[in-house]
């Protein structure tokens, strides 16, 4: 059996990993662009702008392109999983959240004068498209510069 910590010799998912981190670093930049103040709690939340998700699956996809070529079966079992994950961020995902905000509403007109003791429902658990598009094109940039030297 290998080492635990040969897993960090594994180049393609070292660098979706860093795709990763550098899209949720990116959320607290556009999260202080926009709203003007720090929120060091987009770092772990789901949702906003780039995707991670995206990120991390189109540089995951492109780094099995890269190294084993773009003609394998595994290119097109990645790029199959990046294209259902990035469908369900901005698809399944987005129309979970818009729920969730419509039945908070209801349990807020509804329950108003009373002590309704269950947490409300998490309303930014999708993407738009935009943001899936943003979150592909970073893990895209990110896989083509880290790109492995043959």
């Amino acid at each position: 059996m290998q080492n635990f910590s040969d897993i960090f010799q594994n180049h393609v998912l070292v660098v979706a990993i860093i795709a990763c981190l550098v899209a949720q670093i990116l959320k607290v930049v556009v999260e202080l662009i926009h709203h003007r103040k720090l929120n060091f709690k987009v770092l772990v939340e789901t949702g906003g702008m780039p995707s991670a998700h995206s990120a991390l699956v189109t540089a995951l996809a492109f780094g099995i392109g890269q190294t084993l070529g773009w003609a394998s079966p595994a290119f097109a079992v990645t790029s199959i999983f990046a294209i259902i994950v990035m469908y369900d961020a901005a698809g399944v995902r987005q129309a979970a959240g818009k729920q969730a905000k419509i039945l908070n509403q209801i349990v807020d007109e509804l329950f108003h004068d009373h002590d309704f003791q269950e947490d409300r429902l998490k309303e930014l658990l999708g993407h738009t498209p935009v943001q899936v598009i943003a979150g592909s094109v970073l893990g895209a940039a990110i896989a083509c510069l880290a790109a492995p030297a043959y």
